[in-house]
């Protein structure tokens, strides 16, 4: 069983959470820290992926934006929304082994609460009553990955709705309060770190706060 260090980093912006990856990715290959796993609740931002980049997509009026080095297109963060970011070195044989892993871990915990999501063949994420309600983008070096994974449990009214993000068109993307489950970011989280060990083979080790590092 592998060790995980969780780091709880409240209502960090999007800017000092993706520093904070580019550190302890480093670190973790330099074998300088554990696997450790961000969990975080950003304010609200529309990242720009490689793809949409290149593609010269942006993002819509009235949102704040930031590009960054995953792949993909458009992705809202904002209240309402459980950000995962896994700095772990993975030793699964592809990046799409590792992808259906997450998928399976955020299918597995929102069981917990009769959530019965489904994957998308053409795509990665989660997906429940045809809406797309948890997001997966990582980038990787030396087998380290760093960004990570979001679910909508309960996002303002119209604004996750309002953003093309994965490329699906507007309104493909709600939370699950617009579906009738209220589910806390903790309850969330929870159920995750309940979950980590029977699907990702890891434990929890210790846990801090990101004023305590």
């Amino acid at each position: 069983m592998i060790t995980t260090n969780i780091i709880q980093a409240n209502n960090s912006t999007h800017q000092e959470i993706d520093t904070l990856m580019a550190d302890l990715q480093q670190k973790r290959i330099n074998d300088e820290i554990a696997d450790t796993l961000i969990f975080v609740e950003h304010p609200e931002i529309v990242t720009i992926g490689r793809r949409g980049m290149l593609d010269n997509i942006q993002a819509p009026d009235g949102f704040d934006s930031s590009s960054v080095d995953r792949g993909g297109g458009l992705t809202w963060h904002g209240p309402g929304q459980l950000v995962g970011y896994p700095i772990f070195r993975w030793k699964e044989e592809s990046v799409r082994t590792v992808i259906t892993s997450i998928e399976e871990w955020i299918l597995i915990s929102l069981s917990k609460f009769k959530v019965e999501g489904n994957r998308n063949k053409t795509m990665q994420g989660v997906w429940f009553n045809g809406y797309k309600v948890a997001s997966i983008g990582l980038a990787f070096s030396k087998w380290v990955s760093r960004h990570g994974f979001d679910i909508n449990l309960d996002t303002p009214e119209g604004r996750i709705e309002s953003v093309e993000g994965c490329g699906l068109p507007l309104g493909k993307h709600t939370s699950l309060s617009k579906l009738g489950y209220q589910i806390s970011i903790e309850e969330m989280q929870n159920s995750l770190l309940e979950n980590m060990s029977e699907i990702l083979g890891r434990e929890v080790g210790k846990i801090t706060t990101l004023e305590t590092l």
